[in-house]
């Protein structure tokens, strides 16, 4: 049944690499305007899976997607969706950041060009870094290469990046992991701050991390057959507190990774 309440809907999701599986049979509820953790050990398809909202496996060599993803109540895999529309409403910010080759203005405008914009291009740029956290710190080196910018500074330029095409959800692959502790804590105050306007999916392996910046968590494992399946999606504060399944609470406490 669709929900219009819901941002996304994921039903019997399956998803191939050539002849091994590896994700089965997910279903899973995504609220807009939260940000929802997905979390679980290495292999488990975490990312598999956060690439599925926006159909970035199909860029991989023989990927298959199979089961629905509903995104404001349209299948998202259906034949007449144009994959490229849907990456500029789902944005995407990867585990390392990844700026072009370019000046700071250019890495932020590069989506709006792309896309015909037609508006105030200064001002577009403004409030999209003024939007990641970093406009006071670049207002007056616009012209200079990201590639001068701390790490941290790169990943929020790549978040102002993402947002400047005004997307409706950002999703996020371990966007601090390659980050010292200081830029990483910008990047989750950021992502509180981005809660209020745009539902974010993130992928983490840092608990605490989850438990700080996420209003929901899906935890996956990986089974027999090495495929992720889902355990157990619940608000944060329960699935760290008081998870229903018991394989929740051994990855939560450590017992196994």
């Amino acid at each position: 049944m669709i929900n219009p309440d819901l941002i996304f809907q994921v039903r019997n999701l399956n998803v191939y690499y050539e002849g091994f599986r590896a994700i089965k049979d997910i279903d899973l509820d995504i609220s807009p305007t939260s940000v929802t953790a997905l979390i679980g050990p290495s292999g488990c398809g975490k990312s598999t899976l956060l690439r599925c909202f926006n159909r970035m496996n199909d860029l991989i060599d023989g990927a298959r997607v199979e089961g629905e993803i509903l995104y404001d109540s349209h299948n998202l895999y259906a034949p007449e969706v144009d994959a490229t529309e849907i990456r500029s409403r789902i944005g995407m910010v990867f585990q390392r950041p990844n700026p072009f080759p370019k000046s700071i203005f250019d890495n932020v405008a590069f989506g709006l060009k792309i896309n015909g914009y037609n508006g105030n291009m200064a001002e577009a740029v403004e409030q999209s870094l003024r939007g990641a956290a970093l406009w006071d710190e670049v207002k007056d080196r616009l012209n200079e290469s990201a590639m001068s910018l701390s790490g941290g500074q790169q990943q929020r330029l790549c978040i102002a990046r993402a947002l400047a095409v005004e997307p409706e959800v950002i999703l996020m692959d371990e966007p601090a992991s390659a980050l010292d502790p200081i830029a990483t804590l910008a990047i989750e105050e950021l992502i509180r701050e981005l809660r209020e306007d745009y539902s974010i999916v993130i992928v983490t392996h840092n608990m605490q991390q989850a438990a700080r910046v996420s209003d929901e968590t899906a935890f996956l494992m990986v089974g027999d057959d090495r495929a992720g399946y889902l355990v157990e999606h619940g608000p944060t504060n329960e699935i760290f507190t008081t998870p229903r399944d018991e394989r929740t609470e051994a990855y939560i406490t450590g017992r196994f990774s």
